[in-house]
């Protein structure tokens, strides 16, 4: 009884996981931080929805400079590092 309950726990993980991961993984349009750098300076109220749209970018993550970040890269997200007055200081990628 008990390995028929694993086998129906195993069945359920399985149909949930998605069918092909790479694929998901590929149709992801990476951002392009490169037409972006010319925020560098400005401030990040301002400037951040326009960044995003000219990044191509489909999140955006702000933070200081020192912030503790998690280190997941995502290619579709664009960085906004600012200094304590929230003035732009780096544009990235991941």
């Amino acid at each position: 009884m008990m390995r028929v309950a694993l086998l129906i726990a195993a069945a359920t993980v399985a149909a949930c996981a998605p069918k092909n991961a790479e694929v998901a993984a590929s149709s992801v349009v990476p951002c392009n931080a490169e037409p972006v750098q010319r925020f560098l300076g400005q401030p990040a109220d301002t400037a951040q929805a326009e960044a995003q749209r000219l990044s191509g970018a489909r999140s955006v993550r702000r933070y200081a400079t020192g912030d503790m970040l998690t280190m997941d890269y995502r290619a579709d997200r664009l960085n906004i590092e600012t200094d304590a007055a929230g003035q732009i200081v780096k544009l990235t990628c991941g």
